[in-house]
């Protein structure tokens, strides 16, 4: 099946059917108030794509392409991103809601997080490298055996990242956050 291609269109207060998206390319689009939640992600591709205020929650987003997307305020709780296609993929996050999502082997190497609520989510084996977690909640991230170098956890909180399993040299964390890289030791720092 030949995908279709739109350009430089507005989409707001839609409520994408199971496959009004599939086999379509969106460039330079813009989504407001959009809910994703019931489509079928089959051969989609988003880029140069923002996505305001949308509602991405329980999607099964397998078979979608991200090319420079960016999403404000929107709900990404439960989605598994290691599944998408993973071929060109870049994206940021702001003010958006993460929780329980799948970040599992990705290369995300520069990735932006502003103002996330990031709990309980899964970066194993992920390349985070020189990742910005900017004032994020990452209460329960799971960071097991991903390559966390030189990422910038200054103003995030809440995490617990064993540096035994997760290399972290030169990464950045603030002396009040230090404290999460040393619970399995159950010390009592004042």
């Amino acid at each position: 099946m030949t995908s279709e291609f739109i350009y430089d269109k507005t989409y707001e207060n839609v409520v994408f059917n199971p496959h009004d998206i599939s086999f379509k390319e969106f460039e330079n689009c813009q989504f407001i108030n959009c809910d994703f939640t019931q489509c079928s992600f089959l051969a989609t591709i988003f880029m140069d794509c923002n996505f305001r205020h949308c509602n991405f929650k329980d999607a099964q987003i397998g078979h979608i392409g991200f090319r420079t997307c960016h999403f404000f305020n929107t709900n990404f709780t439960r989605v598994n991103f290691s599944m998408m296609d993973q071929t060109i993929f870049d994206f940021t996050f702001t003010d958006c809601n993460l929780e329980f999502t799948q970040f599992y082997g990705l290369k995300l190497k520069n990735q932006m997080f502003t103002n996330c609520s990031m709990i309980s989510v899964d970066f194993s084996d992920a390349d985070l490298t020189m990742a910005m977690f900017d004032n994020c909640n990452l209460y329960r991230a799971v960071f097991h055996k991903a390559n966390a170098e030189r990422a910038d956890f200054y103003t995030s909180y809440n995490y617990d990242i064993d540096p035994q399993f997760t290399k972290i040299k030169k990464a950045i964390f603030s002396k009040d956050g230090l404290a999460g890289l040393l619970i399995k030791y159950q010390l009592v720092l004042k």
